[in-house]
This record gives C-alpha cells, structure tokens and sequence, in this order.
C-alpha cells in the first residue's frame, strides 16, 4: 500500500477518538445531571398541600384565615367530607368522598404555596439532614428561665418558660404548651427559632426538655423519657395551669412530641380543660406499625435508624452510673446484660427492648408499643387538632398517613396537612440555594393557633350566621 495512502487513514482514524470521547464524556455528563435532578427531586412541583378534613363551620373559618393552608375567598359547598389534591394534573381540585369534583372557583382563587429552596429544597433527605445537622439557619436566642418539678417517682421534670414579647391578636393570655423531637428540649436551634416566633405573637412558651435528654441536667431517678411517657409533660401543663389561672393552651408537639401530646389529651377529658387547640407535626403516629418499615432500607430508613440508635446510645451510656449502677434501684428487669446488649445495639428497636420498655415494666417490646402509642387516644381528642406530616418524610412511611387520613375523615375536630416537601421536620423555605430562617413549619402552627383563638373569640357570633345563612337557603 501507498505511504501516502496510509498516511491518510491513520489521519482518518485519529480525527475519530475524540468524537468517540465527546459522546462518552457527554453521556456521563448527562447520567450525572439526571442522577441529580433525580436525587434532588428537582422535577417534583410545588404547590398547595393536600387537605382532608369533614366539611364543618370550623373547617371553613380555617381556610379563611389560614392563607398557608389555602386563600379561600368563597364559601365551600357544604358536604361530608372534603379533600384538597394539589398538583395532580393541571388544576387544583376539591373532591368529596363520592367522587364529585367542586369547581375550582369555589375552592379560593390562589393559594400561598410552600416554596422550598430550588436546588435541594424538594429532597426529603436533604430536608432531613440539614434539620438533623443545623436544626436552622441564623437561630435567635430566646431568653427563658428554667423550672425544676420533682416527680413522684423522685425524677426531676425541667422546662423552659418564655414570656411573650408583644401582645396577643386577640388581646388574651394564652401560651403554648411544646414538647420537643426525640431526645430533644428547649436549646435546639429547631425550638429556639420557633419559641422566638411564637413570642414575637404574643404567646408565652413552655418547652419541655425530655427527661435525661440535656447535658448539664442529670438524673435523679433510674429513669429517662420513653416513646409516649406522658408525665414530665403532664407536670409542665400543671404548672402552668396553676401559676396562670387565666392562661389558654395551645398544645404543640414535634416528631416524637406529637404522640406525647396526643396520648396526653386522649388520655384524660380533663386534660383537655382550658385547651383550645392541638398541633402534631410530623409523627408516626402507632410506633407498632412503624418499627417493620423502620427495617426497611427504602428511603434509607435503616440508616436513620441506626444514626438515631446510636444518638440514644450516646445519651443512655452519659447517664449509665444512675441507670445501671449499684448505688441505686434499677427500673424493672434492667440488668448489667442490658447495658452489654445496649452496646451492640444497631436499631432504636433494640434499644427500646432492651432498656426503654422496662423503665415502666412492659413486658415485651408489643406491649410497649401499643401502650406507648397515641393511636388509641386519638378519637378521644376532642378539640381542633390539626396533624402535619410531609409527604416525603424518610422517616415516616406512607402506609402510616392512613391514620391521620382516616380520622380527619371521621372527625369535625381533626384536619390532615401533607405538603409534597419538607422532609422529617424541615420545611425549609427559600428561592435558589440558601434558606431562610423561618419556616414553613413555623410560621403555620403559629397561624393556625391565631385563626384557632380567633375562632373561639368569635365563635357564638359564626354560629349565629350561619344558622341565618341556612335558613335563607
């Protein structure tokens, strides 16, 4: 063959390996954009958040004022039972349990959507870990006095009080009554940053700091917080019920709070005396049910689980001389093979089965569960209870939300919130990258106790309307 001839194919040949590595550098460009765009649920749109509540003057004065929840401007067709579906197709609908679709001017005309921060706001995982990791961005530092309450059981309760900073927007004395995530209290930025909110409205703030869960405070009984003991609490809403005669409630409780607060309510009709309103964001609500799915590694459950096992480790073992030392009495059962298998515990189920259920003597990891769990109290709440989940919570699996979707179906009392975003107590707000200090989370059990105040100021008066309303028609 010719040189020159093969000079020409070598040419030929080499002018083609560069196209082939601009094809092979573009298709990973483009699998890594998709992994993200994936990854970050960038495709996923904002918009309102599902409602499901029963059709009731309570319901209606909630929508008007809660421009959170929906701006609605027109009165809803009244029927048994309503449900608000955002982002499904192209328009937004209101459906009644038979299927019939509530034209859309009826259902308000904009509503305030939740916007979370572009790039990574709409990830639940992201959600998640920033709340795990910061708790919140640029968090005030809300000044409270700490009150001590000795327990029967010889245990020392602790709360934070913080006084309002301006007055209430209906000129009365009410304060909320928080319970704080697992293992949290009153110090966590997530608390700080919401207790400053709330004083900024007008309310007085106590923040129950879950028993063992400070550093600086140790035990004085063989004893820390569980799933849904509600006694610290119980102790706390006393106190307050006592040193304030006049004071209204706002009952308010985060993750692990809101099985507390809504086994507290249910627990006792009296509780709910001088109660105007409840407010449960983000809990499981059956810890029976939840501890298969906790198992599961979808959504990367098992790994929260076992982040959150080892926070619960690091927070026994801190309190080891007083749980398992000889110089005091050990809760039932509780032995020096507990603390063994507490070292090698992997999941927050062992650790519950091993040393959580026998500080009241349950006699099995069921048993604990089912007693533990706010699901057989919940029909027994009778004031407004409004329960916050988010759709893409990694910790709470989506077979769980049939419970507070059952029991807003049944009960006038009850509203279901589940925006699409916001992760396990995330709900960060923001345009493009970085969020803001407040969040959606925030700022929504703040409007909805005001509406809830509001609403029993004038209550006797929206009856008195609609009674005349009805009798038009």
């Amino acid at each position: 063959m010719p040189v020159s001839r093969l000079r020409m194919s070598a040419i030929l040949e080499t002018s083609e390996l560069p196209a082939v590595f601009d094809g092979v550098k573009l298709a990973a460009v483009a699998a890594v954009l998709y992994v993200i765009v994936r990854c970050l649920n960038l495709k996923s749109p904002t918009a309102p958040p599902e409602l499901i509540y029963q059709d009731s003057a309570l319901a209606r004065f909630l929508l008007k004022s809660c421009p959170l929840l929906t701006k609605d401007k027109e009165c809803l067709i009244p029927v048994s039972s309503l449900v608000f579906y955002p982002g499904r197709n192209t328009s937004r609908r209101i459906i009644n349990w038979n299927n019939s679709v509530i034209p859309e001017a009826l259902a308000g005309e904009h509503a305030e959507r939740y916007i979370p921060p572009l790039i990574w706001g709409k990830s639940g995982h992201i959600q998640t870990a920033l709340y795990g990791k910061m708790g919140r961005v640029r968090s005030p530092h809300p000044y409270g006095l700490r009150k001590y309450l000795t327990m029967p059981d010889g245990a020392t309760a602790t709360f934070d009080l913080f006084e309002p900073r301006s007055e209430h927007c209906i000129g009365e004395d009410v304060t909320m009554v928080i319970c704080p995530g697992i293992a949290n209290h009153s110090e966590k930025q997530y608390i700080r940053t919401f207790v400053d909110y709330a004083q900024k409205n007008g309310y007085r703030c106590a923040v129950l700091n879950h028993l063992g869960a400070l550093p600086n405070i140790e035990l004085t009984s063989p004893r820390m917080f569980t799933y849904g003991c509600t006694w610290e609490f119980g102790a706390m809403v006393n106190y307050i019920k006592k040193t304030y005669p006049q004071t209204q409630l706002v009952v308010v409780g985060f993750s692990l709070g809101g099985n507390i607060v809504c086994k507290y309510l249910g627990e006792s009709q009296a509780n709910q005396e001088r109660v105007l309103c409840c407010v449960s964001v983000c809990q499981g609500y059956s810890a029976l049910r939840a501890q298969e799915t906790f198992m599961q590694w979808d959504h990367c459950r098992r790994f929260y689980n076992f982040l959150m096992a080892d926070n619960m480790k690091k927070i026994i073992l801190s309190h080891r001389q007083v749980l398992f030392g000889d110089n005091m009495k050990k809760p039932q059962s509780l032995s020096d093979a507990d603390l063994s298998k507490l070292y090698t515990a992997t999941s927050l189920m062992q650790i519950d089965d091993n040393v959580m259920r026998k500080f009241h003597g349950y006699s099995s990891l069921k048993e604990y569960y089912e007693e533990e769990s706010c699901l057989q109290y919940l029909h027994r709440i009778y004031v407004p209870l409004l329960l916050v989940n988010a759709a893409d919570d990694p910790l709470v699996h989506e077979s769980l939300l049939s419970i507070p979707r059952a029991l807003s179906e049944k009960k006038e009392n009850v509203m279901h919130v589940l925006p699409l975003h916001g992760g396990h107590l995330g709900f960060f707000e923001g345009s493009v990258l970085f969020p803001e200090p407040l969040t959606w989370m925030d700022k929504l059990v703040v409007q909805y106790a005001n509406a809830i105040c509001q609403w029993e100021k004038t209550k006797p008066h929206c009856s008195d309307a609609e009674q005349a309303v009805s009798g038009q028609e």
